[in-house]
């Protein structure tokens, strides 16, 4: 208990250092923050260009898929957050810098979750929160302790499938050795995809990105749930309710294949 209360304290004491340093150069933050508000503005504004030629999108009409969009956004923003920067690691497997990481006393993964905060990564968390407040009321969906049950086990859930995302793609980087493009199509792929309602897609990928990367879970199906809908075949609504499950299931696999890259890592010879 006191070594986990000791890695807690750490991991805290490590992120405050983070933070303050990139809070002291308020300009550059500032502007790295509008930067990201300004992406998640632009993303937000295409999917409202194209309900301006529909009425509805994959059986959701624009405030409903506001919902799906605002969703995805918050949750990838915060895995973003959390655990984006794993995307470095390219870069210290081909300089060799991650041999320091084995010799300290601490997971190597733990290690590079904590060697980085990027605070402007939270502009997505705003655009996506902003929409979600102005969509809401125009659902007609009852903000009840059920849509708040949801709505906690969506965010929670669909930041855990995100964050295992981020491993995954993490992994696949000890065999890729410079396939950061590659990985990128997994991440933000899955942020895109999950920022639109599943039904829009065919069969095969209904079952992708319900079944292999569950990013079908973060947004749409909870959404289904709220508005009261069944889903498409192979895609049953309640299954917004297992989100967290998903995030296990997927995270399992994703520290699996971690280790295993990991052990095939012979070290850079120097």
């Amino acid at each position: 208990m006191a070594e986990t209360a000791g890695a807690v304290a750490a991991y805290r004491a490590v992120l405050a250092s983070r933070v303050r340093a990139q809070l002291s150069y308020r300009t550059s933050f500032a502007a790295d923050l509008a930067s990201n508000v300004g992406i998640g503005v632009s993303e937000f504004a295409t999917l409202y260009v194209v309900f301006s030629q529909v009425p509805t999108l994959g059986g959701l009409d624009v405030w409903q898929a506001s919902l799906v969009f605002a969703l995805a956004n918050v949750t990838f923003a915060l895995a973003d957050l959390l655990v984006g920067h794993l995307d470095t690691l390219p870069a210290h497997l081909r300089s060799g810098t991650l041999d320091a990481f084995l010799l300290r006393p601490m997971p190597v993964l733990a290690q590079l979750v904590t060697s980085d905060v990027s605070l402007r990564r939270a502009g997505r968390v705003l655009v996506g929160v902003a929409v979600l407040a102005v969509a809401w009321p125009r659902t007609g969906i009852a903000l009840d302790a059920r849509a708040l049950g949801l709505l906690a086990v969506a965010l929670v859930g669909g930041t855990a499938i995100f964050c295992a995302v981020f491993v995954l793609a993490g992994a696949c980087q000890f065999w890729l050795l410079d396939g950061r493009e590659a990985v990128n199509s997994i991440t933000y792929g899955g942020a895109n995809a999950a920022q639109y309602p599943s039904s829009l897609y065919g069969a095969p990928l209904r079952w992708l990105f319900c079944y292999v990367v569950p990013t079908a879970f973060v947004a749409y199906l909870p959404v289904l749930v709220l508005i009261g809908e069944p889903g498409p075949p192979g895609l049953p609504s309640w299954l917004g309710w297992t989100s967290p499950l998903a995030a296990l299931a997927l995270g399992a696999a994703a520290l699996l294949l971690w280790r295993a890259g990991l052990r095939r890592y012979t070290g850079s010879g120097s």
